[in-house]
């Protein structure tokens, strides 16, 4: 397993702590002392720019970038040299980019892989279509056959079937029409307001608004703003601000 610190951080409601992060692919240092946390019930955004470092954050966790600077916490475990499977084991789970829905599994045998961690929760298949009628309707087909929304829905599906107590969600919205960015919002409040913490990655900030509580703005790798989320015209209008930079 995975080296962790010895002594295990205290039960204070993190369930994802980023302190001073320095992060690599190769020689190209992309994270500068990047610092975030996301507590047990938050939904917080991080927002900026394509190419900033965002999804760096999130390999950074899984262990595809390369830490040499600082330290990742997710939950009670401060990890030396993350691996994939600490975050899983750990209660935090990704929905990736680009969704990455299985080909030659079914839509119902796709949400299955996400039970394969075995955390005990209430989140299970019928749960799941419940939460996403469209999933039960289309169960036996291809998931690579589903619509680009409903491969979203999928994508979230699967993360949830894991029991997490924290999803990150690597742009859900890219490439989705403004119908089903709508779907989703609502989708991402329903699952927060059954528990679930949210860390959403993001560059559609009108789906920011509707969902976050805070946000960690982003450039050139590090974080060069935060503070509260208000769903109003003023709160999206300083969003787009920090995007541009």
């Amino acid at each position: 397993m995975s080296p962790t610190n010895p002594r295990n951080a205290m039960n204070d409601g993190i369930l994802l702590e980023l302190d001073r992060v320095d992060a690599f692919y190769g020689a190209a240092h992309i994270l500068h002392g990047l610092s975030l946390q996301v507590r047990s019930g938050e939904r917080v955004a991080l927002v900026g720019r394509n190419g900033v470092g965002k999804t760096t954050v999130v390999n950074t966790i899984l262990g595809l970038a390369s830490l040499r600077g600082g330290q990742v916490r997710v939950g009670s475990q401060i990890l030396l040299r993350p691996r994939p499977y600490n975050a899983a084991q750990n209660g935090v789970v990704v929905v990736p980019q680009g969704r990455r829905i299985v080909a030659n599994l079914t839509v119902e045998e796709n949400l299955l892989l996400g039970a394969a961690t075995g955390r005990p929760g209430h989140w299970t298949v019928p749960r799941i279509y419940e939460l996403f009628p469209i999933l039960q309707e289309r169960a036996h087909t291809p998931g690579t056959a589903l619509s680009g929304g409903q491969q979203q829905m999928l994508a979230v599906g699967r993360a949830l079937m894991a029991n997490p107590s924290l999803i990150l969600l690597d742009e859900p919205t890219e490439g989705l029409a403004p119908v089903i960015v709508d779907q989703l919002a609502v989708i991402f409040n329903q699952v927060a307001a059954q528990g679930t913490a949210l860390l959403l990655i993001e560059q559609n900030m009108s789906l920011v608004v509707r969902v976050a509580e805070r946000y960690y703005a982003m450039a050139k790798g590090a974080v060069i703003a935060q503070g509260a989320v208000h769903d109003s015209r003023e709160s999206l209008q300083d969003l787009e601000a920090h995007v541009m930079v």
